[in-house]
């Protein structure tokens, strides 16, 4: 059982948290993480790609001389993909690049992310984080006492908190998520997790395991 230090906002120990990766993932598959990254990767992706095929680009279908006398090669239609200006031989069309994996593996592939995070310490806890209003300023300072500033984070709050959200979103490389709204890629991407301690009960709660804090 690994022991997680509990901050408050100003950066000191207030407690600590008993938690280790096996309570989360009794294993840690990289083959099933990689496929998870690479199919939210993929999901993320346009797919508005689009390059004209011959029979799309202007110009006439004319033959543009006769096929023999002129001392040139032979030619067709000034559309030609082997002329400047035709159209691609192998245009891109667009096309919908998204799929899913199944539900149970994806569930798995999230709980092995949060345990690679705990394995690798690189997991903060921090015993609240709530503001009346959007508080920027406040933000960062809470980032900064606790030896995240300037580093990639992904924010772990219990529930949807709309002030923590936007007192963060302006902030270079940090995110915010509900514990609900968890996945692999989004806790793998950045360099640290900061969660708060409801947010972490909610974890193991959630994958059937009882918190001790102290």
């Amino acid at each position: 059982m690994a022991s997680l230090p509990i901050y408050d906002r100003t950066g000191a120990k207030v407690g600590d948290y008993e938690i280790a990766p096996s309570d989360l993932a009794t294993r840690i598959s990289k083959q099933l993480l990689h496929d998870a990254v690479v199919m939210y990767q993929a999901n993320q992706r346009q797919g508005s790609h689009k390059s004209k095929t011959r029979a799309e680009v202007a110009g006439s279908t004319k033959k543009m001389y006769r096929q023999k006398g002129t001392g040139n090669a032979r030619a067709g239609s000034r559309r030609s993909g082997v002329r400047r200006g035709g159209g691609h031989i192998h245009a891109k069309s667009p096309r919908d690049y998204s799929y899913r994996l199944p539900r149970k593996a994806l569930q798995a592939a999230t709980r092995m992310a949060l345990a690679s995070k705990l394995r690798d310490d690189q997991v903060v806890v921090i015993d609240e984080l709530s503001f009346t209003q959007p508080r920027t300023k406040e933000m960062a300072a809470v980032l900064k006492a606790l030896g995240l500033s300037g580093a990639s984070a992904l924010v772990a709050t219990e529930s949807l908190d709309l002030n923590v959200y936007k007192s963060a979103r302006n902030i270079e490389k940090v995110n915010v998520a509900p514990v609900a709204e968890l996945n692999a890629y989004s806790v793998l991407a950045p360099r640290k997790l900061l969660v708060t301690k409801a947010a972490l009960d909610a974890i193991r709660e959630k994958h059937g395991a009882t918190a001790v804090a102290s």
